[in-house]
């Protein structure tokens, strides 16, 4: 049989759910993003001069002191309008001296929180960041001029913007928007947060970071603004035990944390070793993120792309993955390294620094528009379902899924997605209903497997990989 008669063979059977409608109250929560409000924050934090997170912290006026406040108050004023909905946190800690901390510094967090209505659901935490502290061309140098628009006030205006339009709204699940620095001294602010979350077994289950989504223009001219990178690999924790093994090295965590990490990293192990090993929750985050921010912005390509990030660099999603929870970055799909970490002069014509008039709003006002979408259908859909199996009982080409039944009254349903091996994205699937167990005419040996569990409202969880069964 020729190749694309197998695959349409493989494929067959699927239903059109995959082709589901769009939400009109997230559709009105994306018309009300504004360019021009992202366009005034990230003014407003190029105009503290540096937020290097060793600048100033006294003034009110310039570094990353002020910029904190700055940034506390804002996200305050949005909480007021939405009726102290939004819980707004700044969240102090110390970093000790070390490899680019050359003092002990106190380091703040700024978290905004928005509580979920559920009882089934509001312990299931969806995070997104973004890091306020920027650097020129020296990374250790905390006095000269760093306006960091691109890295990272975009990615900061984006968070901010999303906490403002959706705190106005009551969301299942807890949203918790967050501002951190130190991510260029070596990802301080978001590495303390995920610790304590492991430490106190929080139930994360997505994070997303924001940092450099302001341009969709390339150092070669390339400008594509219907285009996003979205850096999804879920094996980070397996990878890093592995290699701690092998060097000998002793664990970084305290006994509480240890354990945490521990569980998850044997969850993780179980899925890889069954052939999940592209199916792991990451990988189900990215899956997710791209195929709601494609359906509400039409026309836009979220380029799915399985490493933890580029080369040679890193986001601060990488201490909730190191961790195991489900964790990915956004970034803008060209860079333009003339104004990323430069110091601010011109050569030969050429401008370089990261300034404000290399940022494209509207593009960023897209970025946080992918974000809500995916974070607001995920906020509404039931958490993913439990114990999900693939019976290997008997040889058939036929496929029998089973899962364990949610105490949720939300969940109103189940839906069956599945995809041939090398497809990165569910391809095909059928809703079955309020069951725990349904037989598909679709062979198991030549797809892959999820199930989703579905709210009143349609929106789907994230999938879960069924482990085979006898």
């Amino acid at each position: 049989m020729k190749r694309p008669l197998l695959l349409a063979a493989l494929l067959a059977g699927g239903s059109a759910a995959l082709a589901q409608p769009r939400d009109a109250e997230i559709e009105r929560m994306l018309g009300e993003v504004s360019a021009a409000r992202i366009e005034q924050r990230i003014r407003a934090l190029v105009g503290f001069e540096t937020r290097h997170t060793l600048s100033e912290t006294e003034s009110e006026t310039r570094g990353i002191g002020a910029a904190r406040r700055w940034i506390q108050r804002e996200l305050q004023a949005c909480s007021r309008a939405a009726g102290g909905r939004l819980q707004v946190a700044m969240d102090e800690f110390v970093e000790p001296a070390g490899r680019r901390m050359p003092r002990a510094a106190t380091l703040v967090n700024v978290v905004a929180t928005l509580p979920g209505v559920s009882a089934a659901s509001k312990d299931r935490l969806l995070v997104v960041s973004g890091h306020y502290d920027s650097r020129n061309g020296e990374v250790m140098d905390a006095e000269g001029a760093a306006p960091g628009a691109n890295d990272d006030a975009s990615g900061v205006a984006a968070v901010m913007e999303l906490a403002c339009v959706m705190a106005n709204r009551p969301f299942d699940a807890t949203l918790v928007f967050m501002a951190v620095p130190g991510e260029e001294q070596g990802l301080l602010g978001a590495a303390q947060w995920a610790r304590n979350a492991r430490r106190q077994g929080l139930n994360i289950e997505a994070m997303i970071t924001n940092d450099i989504v302001g341009s969709p223009r390339g150092d070669a001219g390339q400008r594509d603004a219907k285009q996003l990178r979205l850096f999804a690999d879920g094996y980070d924790p397996l990878l890093r035990l592995l290699v701690q093994a092998r060097a000998n090295q002793p664990a970084t965590a305290d006994a509480a944390e240890q354990r945490q990490i521990d569980a998850a990293r044997e969850q993780l192990q179980r899925l890889a070793l069954a052939g999940g090993g592209e199916d792991l929750p990451t990988a189900q985050l990215g899956r997710h993120l791209k195929a709601t921010g494609e359906r509400y912005l039409p026309g836009f390509t979220v380029n799915l792309i399985q490493r933890r990030d580029r080369y040679l660099r890193g986001g601060d999603h990488l201490p909730f993955l190191e961790r195991g929870y489900a964790a990915v970055r956004f970034t803008e799909p060209f860079e333009n390294f003339a104004h990323q970490h430069q110091n601010l002069r011109t050569e030969n014509g050429v401008v370089y620094g990261d300034l404000p008039e290399f940022v494209d709003f509207s593009y960023v006002a897209d970025v946080a528009r992918i974000n809500l979408a995916g974070l607001a259908s995920l906020a509404r859909a039931p958490a993913p379902p439990a114990g999900v199996e693939l019976e290997t009982t008997e040889l058939t080409n036929d496929s029998t899924l089973r899962w364990a039944a949610s105490a949720d009254p939300a969940v109103a349903g189940y839906r069956v997605v599945w995809r041939h091996p090398e497809s990165a994205v569910w391809q095909q699937a059928r809703d079955v209903g309020l069951v725990q167990r349904v037989r598909l005419p679709v062979s198991k040996d030549n797809v892959v497997f999820g199930v989703q569990a579905l709210s009143k409202g349609g929106h789907a969880s994230l999938a879960a990989y069924p482990l085979p069964a006898r």
